[in-house]
């Protein structure tokens, strides 16, 4: 990389999970800290972030197809940007990014990218970096203090992963399991509530895993972080996202019927219907002990939302296997889901596993599963028109004029009303689509 300008404007594109949403959002405060604006819609960026994540298909080709892309853009306005490879897919391919392509001045992995400002340094000198080191929770204190945010913010509480599922890659691109201290997150979350959060969504690849010690230098669990966080007075909704089954408690468990903040919805990954299939997965469930979970939450909380994540056609699976996943989605009703074909990931067990299936074979039951979720989706969202609700406004809609925000329970409702992003309303559900919902404003309250 020839020596360049320093950098005016970035652009950091973030790919995949909330958490690399929020990783972005740390490294732009981190540039704007060095006095990097962020680049004008329209206009190319002097330095691109690519925060790349490695659960999709063909995640590497991608990541090097937007690096030719980026090349391509900056000969035509006549400058190269410096272009850094972030996130999961650095951490997995590291030093072969350089080799494979010479436009990138910096490789950086999600545990080290709060030593982007010094690798920026050495980039614009002409000098090629990368930095995979996992070194245990320093990211965070060495990141600059939050700033102005959105209605509903982003805070990683847990990172890493100690379940080794024979298909996921995360134990070797994030590492092992940490939980960040309780002072900490407290803290920050109180920061952002102060810059205008008004809904906090806990992050974690196992964020129930979370453990540390409250300020009496009591051990607790997730439950016991969000219920110091409930009593921030500012702050009006608490959400947590991913969790694992292993890791639920009964503490967890009996704050959804306790804590009006912590909303009535729970994503609990499942993966397959089939015990067969969760154990070849190395998934510590079986179908009927997720169910069982599923009801304990029902009990103390009879409306939450379910969501769940799926994988189809995974090495080994039959018709009737894939049908138990078809009986276990019949049996929940989820409101909203995430599913997905199987795709082998190099240095996963199951990359080597026999009986790997035919990809028309995947094609075909992704499309009989997403029916199944689409039709129960769609059949929560009419089940609540005529509710009455406080809905988060969060961003303009399609249509001139519309404002679109989230339910309790994370439906998409939108008014064709005078509202402001950051209002909180209270509202009528009138009308009910297959992905969204239409409000009626009863009451607003900015407060």
């Amino acid at each position: 990389m020839k020596p360049t300008d320093n950098p005016k404007t970035y652009r950091v594109k973030s790919f995949g999970c909330q958490m690399n949403v929020y990783d972005g959002e740390r490294m732009a405060e981190l540039l704007e800290a060095k006095g990097i604006a962020p680049a004008a819609d329209g206009e190319e960026a002097d330095l691109v972030v690519l925060n790349t994540c490695h659960i999709r298909e063909k995640a590497t080709e991608k990541v090097y197809s937007d690096i030719g892309r980026l090349q391509k853009a900056g000969k035509k306005v006549g400058k190269d940007p410096i272009i850094a490879v972030a996130g999961c897919v650095a951490q997995a391919e590291g030093e072969e990014i350089m080799a494979r392509a010479p436009a990138v001045g910096m490789v950086v992995g999600p545990q080290a990218y709060h030593r982007l400002g010094d690798m920026l340094d050495r980039a614009v000198k002409g000098e090629r970096s990368t930095d995979t080191d996992m070194p245990e929770d320093a990211k965070f204190s060495a990141l600059p203090k939050r700033r102005k945010v959105a209605p509903t913010a982003f805070l990683t509480v847990q990172e890493g992963c100690d379940k080794f599922c024979t298909y996921c890659v995360v134990p070797y691109t994030r590492g092992a399991e940490i939980s960040r201290p309780f002072s900490q997150l407290v803290d920050e979350a109180a920061k952002l509530v102060e810059a205008g959060a008004r809904e906090i969504t806990l992050l974690g690849q196992n964020v129930n895993a979370w453990t540390g010690e409250n300020a009496k230098g009591h051990a607790v669990g997730l439950d016991g972080l969000i219920r110091e966080l409930a009593k921030l007075p500012d702050l009006h909704r608490i959400r947590y996202t991913t969790s694992h089954p292993n890791d639920m408690t009964d503490g967890l468990i009996a704050a959804h019927g306790e804590i009006d903040k912590l909303m009535p919805y729970l994503h609990l990954p499942v993966q397959s219907g089939s015990d067969r299939v969760l154990k070849a997965m190395n998934r510590s469930h079986t179908a009927e002990s997720y169910l069982k979970l599923l009801e304990r939450f029902r009990q103390v909380r009879p409306d939450i939302a379910l969501s769940g994540d799926f994988i189809v056609g995974f090495p080994g699976e039959t018709e009737d296997e894939f049908q138990e996943t078809l009986n276990i989605v019949d049996a929940v009703g989820y409101a909203a889901a995430f599913s997905f074909k199987y795709s082998p990931r190099p240095g996963t067990p199951a990359a080597t596993m026999d009986g790997q299936v035919p990809r028309e074979v995947m094609d075909e039951r992704l499309q009989r599963l997403q029916a199944h979720l689409g039709r129960d989706q769609y059949a929560f969202n009419k089940a609540s028109v005529g509710k009455t609700c406080d809905v988060l406004i969060e961003r303009k809609g399609r249509r001139a004029g519309q404002m679109l925000g989230k339910s309790p329970w994370l439906q998409s409702v939108f008014f064709d009303s005078d509202l402001q992003i950051g209002d909180m309303v209270r509202a009528e559900l009138v009308h009910a689509g297959p992905s969204s919902l239409e409000g009626r404003v009863l009451e607003t309250a900015t407060a």
